[in-house]
């Protein structure tokens, strides 16, 4: 599975997933790791679209357009849309392969999910992500990846500890305002973390006078992500589903997302944008910068990422950045309404 994927035309990916045994052919134990289809042109027939999306659907693997410009051109946006992600040229092509090829497992489970979304009911896309999450805590890429990173944590100084606690809440009449307070970890979510701002949110939930709920982070960053320390430590996969199920932020915030607003602002990575896309304002300073970096650990988002990401920037985007791992700017992320707004940063902040 090394090398450039070879670029089918439209017909041929027709005709080359018409045999039953397709799906063999891409994924983790096929030829390829994934299917690069051109899509500048296509057969205009009655139904081709749908039937290319059934058989992409089937195809354990991801599949990528490749088209220059779909927006402004609407028959090769009708091919595209078909397909798991768009990219525009080879070198775009290049860097989706490469991330895919490092981690084939995990890339063919997250199309997977993202395929069966939007989730009306966002609880029920939280359980299957969590679901997919467990299986690949069992799998060869996370128990890679994670000898990895102990080899070289036994190099590195004890990590700092925070004084206090990591969640710190101010009430004022009808605002709840919910900070994640580990600036010297850059607010790692923490089990702790995680604890505290389940707790939060539940007593939100359950109390309607609370009229807005503010999700903020202190120090330089918003969230750097999972506390890349506390992985692993799982006592076992299914044991491990049982607890993000049940002690669930993802789920609290869906559930009291019409009140919430995050103020965002440095590293929103992995939980640190997951989380904060179920709020229903996004509030960004300039200097927030977004990315999905569980890929080239194995695993897939697994902080509600597969189900608040595609309600705001759509499944294509959610797995381009899951895939590559690619960070983008606060400008970026403005024009695809992954936030809603961009704001200077706080006065007396470092530049």
């Amino acid at each position: 599975m090394s090398g450039a994927p070879r670029i089918l035309s439209l017909p041929e990916a027709l005709a080359r997933l018409t045999p039953a045994d397709a799906p063999e052919a891409f994924g983790p134990q096929g030829e390829a790791p994934l299917l690069a289809v051109e899509v500048e042109s296509g057969p205009s027939l009655p139904g081709a679209v749908d039937a290319l999306r059934t058989r992409l659907w089937r195809l354990p693997a991801p599949t990528v357009a490749v088209a220059r410009d779909v927006e402004r051109r609407p028959p090769a946006k009708r091919w595209a849309a078909a397909f798991d992600l768009v990219v525009e040229d080879e070198a775009g092509l290049a860097a989706v392969n490469e991330a895919v090829r490092r981690a084939p497992l995990a890339a063919a489970v997250l199309v997977q999910i993202l395929r069966l979304g939007p989730w009306r009911d966002p609880e029920a896309g939280l359980v299957v992500e969590s679901l997919a999450y467990a299986t690949l805590q069992a799998g060869p890429e996370f128990a890679a990846w994670l000898a990895a990173r102990r080899a070289a944590s036994a190099q590195r100084p004890m990590p700092i500890e925070e004084p206090g606690p990591p969640v710190r809440l101010a009430r004022e009449d009808g605002r709840l305002r919910i900070t994640l307070d580990r600036p010297a970890r850059r607010n790692a979510w923490s089990t702790a973390m995680r604890d505290g701002v389940v707790e939060a949110l539940a007593v939100a939930a359950a109390d309607p006078s609370l009229r807005e709920i503010v999700l903020a982070g202190a120090g330089p960053a918003f969230c750097a992500g999972g506390d890349l320390d506390e992985f692993g430590t799982f006592p076992d996969p299914a044991t491990a589903h049982a607890v993000r199920t049940t002690r669930s932020a993802p789920r609290l915030l869906a559930a009291c997302a019409p009140r919430v607003r995050a103020e965002v602002h440095g590293a929103c990575i992995g939980a640190g944008i997951e989380l904060a896309a179920f709020a229903a304002r996004i509030h960004a300073t300039e200097d927030a910068r977004f990315a999905l970096p569980e890929l080239a650990m194995g695993l897939v988002p697994g902080s509600g990422g597969t189900v608040s990401l595609p309600r705001r920037i759509g499944r294509q985007r959610t797995a381009w950045l899951a895939l590559t791992g690619a960070s983008i700017d606060a400008a970026r992320a403005l024009a695809w309404g992954l936030v809603d707004e961009i704001q200077p940063p706080p006065a007396g902040s470092p530049p």
